[in-house]
């Protein structure tokens, strides 16, 4: 192992070992990732002039009007304009799908109708394409409530996504429930511990000087405590995300979010 990589690793193990557990947050408690940025960074989201994420926006508004696939039939040909047909979907998102008996993300959807609908490919996973039109459609929620369907055909895959969230995993054997239920608000070196709540994806990270959805930064969660990651798309990923959505229940959407 490279000696620096070793010496990152066990102060992390130093110092969250050192926090002391606390509750599960209390939804008067609950801050959006937001919160934890510097002013700059939040002017950043706020200004949609200066904010980044809104580049992709527009390119999937593009990509929402164009015609594609052997169907030859755009997404406005179907939903009609997305500033009436997309209100408050993204916000809904994962939904049980009929067709699988099992949920589905925004991204599943998307790609669905693609296949389906414009008998078109689908779209790779953090493909441009794919970032923009979720950017866009989440664009449309924006300031409405995260409100995931109260659906009890969801639950079980909900209470795996719960039970995943709390599981410790990697070489550090570490949850998330560890940094962001028991310790938001710390510092990691000299990062603050977020909630992580995921109501502003996909957002554009200027770590990553791009655009990402909510699966490449459980990913990378994944691989900070040296876990094998899920592959894009697995089921396990979508169960969290769903457990998520529900953490995040009543939070504004703040698509196309920005963060550090």
């Amino acid at each position: 192992m490279n000696p620096a990589a070793r010496i990152g690793g066990l102060a992390l193990i130093a110092m969250l070992g050192a926090f002391a557990a606390r509750a599960q947050i209390a939804d008067a408690d609950r801050k959006s990732g937001a919160a934890f940025m510097s002013a700059q960074t939040q002017e950043m989201q706020r200004d949609d002039g200066a904010n980044p994420g809104m580049l992709a926006a527009l390119d999937g508004e593009s990509l929402w009007n164009a015609r594609t696939g052997g169907a030859g039939k755009s997404c406005a040909d179907c939903h009609g304009e997305a500033q009436t047909g997309m209100k408050g979907v993204a916000a809904r998102y994962p939904a049980f799908n009929e067709a699988s008996a099992a949920p589905i993300d925004l991204q599943g959807r998307i790609n669905l109708c693609r296949q389906d609908q414009q008998k078109a490919t689908p779209l790779a996973p953090e493909s441009r394409d794919l970032l923009a039109l979720s950017a866009f459609i989440g664009l449309q929620s924006r300031g409405m409530p995260t409100a995931p369907p109260d659906d009890p055909r969801l639950t079980p895959f909900r209470e795996r996504g719960r039970a995943l969230w709390s599981q410790r995993m990697g070489q550090l054997n570490f949850s998330c429930a560890q940094c962001h239920d028991d310790n938001w608000g710390k510092h990691l070196g000299s990062a603050p511990i977020p909630q992580a709540h995921a109501n502003a994806y996909p957002i554009y990270r200027l770590e990553w000087q791009g655009m990402g959805l909510l699966q490449r930064r459980l990913r990378n969660c994944m691989s900070g405590v040296r876990a094998q990651a899920f592959p894009y798309g697995a089921q396990e990923f979508v169960e969290l995300e769903l457990f998520l959505a529900e953490r995040a229940r009543g939070m504004p959407v703040e698509t196309p979010g920005v963060r550090p």
